[in-house]
């Protein structure tokens, strides 16, 4: 189980391992680099896939501190170069999206391509911050169980919540919310809902995007994609259809089909050189 000492915090990582071009995985708040095994398995044949967990989730360290856009970027950064796999693929989902953006802005260097998922350049949303600090504070001092009941229609869409065929796959990721670490859980919580935009950025970025999104995303909706990719010059966007917040689970396929297209504009960039 490998990890990594990265800017003060324990990084665990996995990491598929071969010859091909790699692949980095940047995963959305309350879960962990698990949320891409569909990606993984259907990708690691042909390129080395890296999924690592962000600072206080899955199994990397609780740390005091570091929570912030600027640190977990600064984290994707560091285990990018300490695994000397410049320029790779990034495919970041939601929070991970927030730091593939900086990421592909501030360090061109270290990424060839990049795949937002369920993701957004702009604040979280006033009426959705309010909501998300009640229910980290009750999990801060009472314990996640009690909102995963209200956090689950979030983090997925009605298609997959209501899918009996589904139902053994909702129990598991709902005990992984619930398993989350109380005290990084909530810290990282506040690190998400208290970011500042980076819409600034956009321009920016000179590399093949590809930009999806669930249909049913109500955490960051559609609207927030389309304005991405208005702003990010020869990005592509697809609209995930049946998917909520988390369409990496929810619509594997879709998710597999984008990224692979954007690899292949990449790649087909390189050629032409």
């Amino acid at each position: 189980m490998p990890y990594a000492e990265l800017n003060g915090a324990r990084i665990h990582y996995t990491d598929s391992g071969g010859d091909g071009a790699a692949i980095v995985f940047s995963h959305g708040l309350l879960f962990s680099g698990a949320m891409f095994q569909a990606q993984i398995d259907h990708f690691r044949d042909r390129y080395r896939c890296i999924a690592f967990d962000h600072r206080g989730q899955g199994k990397s360290a609780v740390t005091k501190d570091g929570y912030d856009m600027k640190t977990l970027t600064a984290d994707a950064a560091a285990l990018i170069r300490h695994l000397n796999i410049a320029p790779c693929h990034f495919v970041g989902l939601s929070m991970g999206g927030f730091v593939g953006i900086r990421l592909a802005a501030q360090s061109p260097d270290l990424l060839s391509s990049m795949t937002l998922l369920d993701s957004s350049a702009g604040p979280e949303p006033k009426e959705n911050g309010l909501k998300y600090r009640f229910l980290n504070l009750i999990a801060r001092w009472f314990g996640l169980r009690l909102v995963v009941g209200r956090v689950m229609p979030i983090m997925f869409g009605q298609t997959f919540l209501t899918d009996p065929a589904r139902d053994q796959e909702k129990r598991r990721w709902a005990n992984v919310i619930a398993g989350n670490h109380r005290i990084g859980i909530t810290r990282a919580v506040t690190g998400v809902v208290g970011r500042r935009a980076c819409d600034d950025l956009l321009d920016r970025i000179d590399m093949p995007v590809g930009i999806g999104v669930g249909d049913e995303d109500v955490a960051t909706v559609p609207d927030r994609s389309r304005q991405m990719q208005a702003a990010i010059r020869g990005s592509e966007m697809v609209i995930f259809k049946g998917a909520g917040h988390s369409s990496s689970i929810e619509t594997p396929l879709l998710v597999n089909d984008l990224i692979q297209r954007t690899i292949t504009r990449q790649e087909g960039l390189n050629v032409q050189t």
